[in-house]
């Protein structure tokens, strides 16, 4: 039988009198729980990751949908690739239940509409060459779950981000990811342990793709965008690295080029 461990009562009792030290020790403890979760759905992420960059490689996109903080968290992997990785802002995508209000304040009743999320998708005339991850904690959204279900029916590979084994969302997804990191410090705030696992799948999901698809080179960003002096720095100094010209040279390539990428293909150097 089907049971939410995300809604499974703290281990630990009377918070409220716990100083501190006595708390923050013992979110620590259970924050280590998450990496360990997560390893053992390496597997399962391997697949997914797999399939993701086989339909980018083909021009497919990313969409990830979810509800309150499984949204957000969907929509913060999303906005972070265009400026790590360079792509297209229309590359991954991540959809609120109740649209970009949602993102800072709940919107009553968003997440409990099960036909919304494929409405939500065809605004972006998604096809069978994208792919779609539901993301909910306790695996029973009705907007992600129907979401996902609307996909399947016209033809789209589904992934999904659960911390509930045995959850319709884990059933209904072609490639589901359930780290089970069992109950949260605060009874049922699956913000913390639960949305730390999902941050760490989505960072590892985006990241692997990217760097299959060809944005890293060695160990470096080097189709990042140069959105302020933090980033121009950081590239000048990638320039000096793998050419070995100086400062005031590496960054005239940066800013001639507009890219780490096109300033090292440009030095003639490398």
């Amino acid at each position: 039988m089907f049971k939410k461990t995300t809604e499974q009562d703290s281990l630990y009792q009377h918070l409220e009198q716990m100083n501190t030290v006595e708390l923050l020790t013992n979110i620590n403890k259970e924050d280590q729980k998450v990496a360990q979760a997560v390893a053992l759905e390496l597997p399962a992420i391997t697949q997914l990751v797999d399939v993701i960059a086989t339909k980018m490689k083909s021009g497919g996109r990313l969409f990830y949908i979810g509800a309150g903080t499984s949204g957000r968290l969907g929509i913060l992997d999303a906005s972070e690739c265009p400026p790590t990785f360079g792509v297209s802002h229309d590359k991954v995508i991540g959809i609120i239940a109740g649209g970009d209000t949602a993102i800072r304040k709940a919107v009553e009743n968003a997440e409990d509409n099960t036909k919304q999320a494929f409405l939500d998708l065809k605004q972006y005339n998604i096809t069978s060459n994208d792919v779609v991850i539901g993301i909910a904690a306790s695996g029973t959204t009705p907007y992600v779950i129907g979401g996902i279900k609307d996909c399947k029916t016209n033809g789209i590979i589904t992934g999904a981000i659960t911390c509930n084994k045995g959850c319709p969302l884990e059933q209904e997804s072609d490639y589901p990811i359930v780290p089970v990191v069992g109950p949260e410090f605060v009874t049922g705030s699956s913000r913390m342990k639960a949305g730390t696992a999902q941050k760490m799948v989505l960072n590892m999901i985006s990241t692997t793709v990217m760097i299959q698809l060809g944005h890293v080179k060695g160990n470096k960003m080097v189709d990042m965008q140069l959105s302020n002096d933090k980033l121009v720095d950081r590239g000048t100094r990638m320039i000096m690295e793998a050419t070995g010209v100086s400062y005031e040279t590496a960054q005239k390539l940066l800013l001639d080029h507009g890219s780490v990428r096109d300033a090292i293909a440009n030095t003639g150097i490398c």
